[in-house]
């Protein structure tokens, strides 16, 4: 025995063409006037006496109501259609049901016409007005104020089928804004992500590099540096393997590392091995679960070690970052030059994108971030998160 899923009834009728799911209701009315208990129901306008339906009421019936199977496909053509089988049933008298089919006309045409809207409005009242007169020029007895009011009624079928297409353009216009907005989100938030974890590692082997440059005759200490540069690249690879595993995910592949503040210790001697003189102090106790404010307290950490490197190699850094009940801060500071010294660059200028996408993630988390250079010199870089912050 086959059992139907009823709850896919609904997926399929809506995958079915849009003239499909119309007609329904074409048919419906095309059938309607054929029922005895509602052969007298139909719309009288005019007030001309009633017609037996003959084989001509049957054709003004198809033409009133199996137009509507393209209402939303081809609304232009439907509304014309219907509304020329509606004139002749009013004045031949038959006043079917079918004629129920008008309104329904003009409510698609208002939301569904893109085209010519103007031009069909006008030309629908001006196709009106001739059928008033030739009803009234008919011996009709309906007056001019049973006119107006029938065109009131059908314009606000147009108006409300208007009405529906505005606010359907205006859904997709919010959608199309919330979608670009999330898009433009998502490239900020990887552009952070790329340059916290390139520019850290790619510093830091220029800079090994550099020094590299000045041992060539002790064999020993070049090994040492070729041997820091090598590691360095490997780390840099597998933050990269992480970050295209969160842009391309692989069901089938463990989840990607997110870095915490226990993982400071590591970008510490990554700087030391790098040729600068780093002193790390870390108080309290780690959370059991970390979230999304140690991750952006580990990113505070190496940009500001990123700096470091950069700006200034070989002068005395200090990393502090202590645990609270209800915080993590974070300060590094890095002393500024000697007097009289010459700064050589070592690495190539920043463009400040770092520090101000460290600010964005730090604000998000309800948190702030302050960058300044203090008077003695050192630059000085403070960040309070908020502990717990949500992912």
């Amino acid at each position: 025995m086959t059992v139907v899923d009823l709850r896919r009834i609904p997926d399929a009728w809506q995958r079915l063409p849009v003239i499909v799911r119309d007609l329904p209701l074409a048919l419906v009315l095309a059938l309607a006037p054929l029922l005895p208990s509602l052969r007298e129901q139909g719309t009288q306008l005019g007030d001309l006496p009633d017609r037996p339906l003959d084989a001509l009421g049957i054709a003004v019936v198809a033409l009133e109501s199996l137009p509507l199977a393209v209402r939303r496909r081809w609304p232009g053509a439907c509304l014309a259609l219907v509304s020329l089988g509606f004139a002749v049933d009013q004045l031949r008298g038959y006043h079917t049901v079918a004629a129920i089919a008008l309104p329904v006309a003009l409510l698609s045409a208002g939301a569904h016409l893109r085209r010519l809207r103007r031009t069909t409005a006008v030309l629908a009242s001006l196709g009106y007005a001739g059928l008033a007169v030739a009803l009234d020029r008919g011996g009709s007895s309906e007056g001019w104020s049973g006119f107006v009011t029938f065109y009131v009624l059908m314009a606000l079928a147009w108006g409300i089928g208007s009405w529906m297409r505005q606010t359907r353009a205006a859904e997709t216009e919010l959608r199309l804004r919330t979608a670009e907005a999330a898009l433009a989100a998502e490239r900020s938030r990887l552009a952070r992500e790329l340059h916290d974890v390139v520019t850290h590692h790619v510093t830091a082997m220029v800079v090994q590099a550099e020094a590299a440059r000045y041992v060539t005759s002790d064999p020993s200490r070049l090994d040492a540096s070729l041997t820091a540069i090598s590691d360095t690249g490997r780390r840099a690879t597998s933050d990269l393997r992480h970050l295209l595993g969160v842009l391309q995910p692989d069901p089938s592949a463990a989840e990607p590392r997110t870095p915490t503040v226990g993982d400071v210790a590591e970008l510490v001697e990554q700087s030391r091995a790098a040729g600068q003189p780093v002193e790390y102090v870390e108080q309290g106790t780690p959370p059991a679960a970390p979230g999304s404010a140690e991750a952006a307290a580990y990113r505070v950490v190496q940009e500001a070690l990123t700096n470091a490197l950069k700006h200034a190699h070989g002068r005395g850094t200090r990393v502090r970052v202590e645990h609270h009940e209800e915080e993590i801060t974070v300060e590094v500071a890095t002393d500024g030059p000697v007097a009289g010294a010459q700064r050589r660059s070592v690495a190539p200028a920043g463009s400040g994108r770092g520090l101000a996408g460290l600010r964005d993630r730090v604000e998000l988390l309800g948190g702030e971030l302050v960058a300044a250079r203090r008077p003695d010199g050192a630059f000085v870089v403070r960040a309070r998160i908020p502990a717990g912050s949500a992912t």
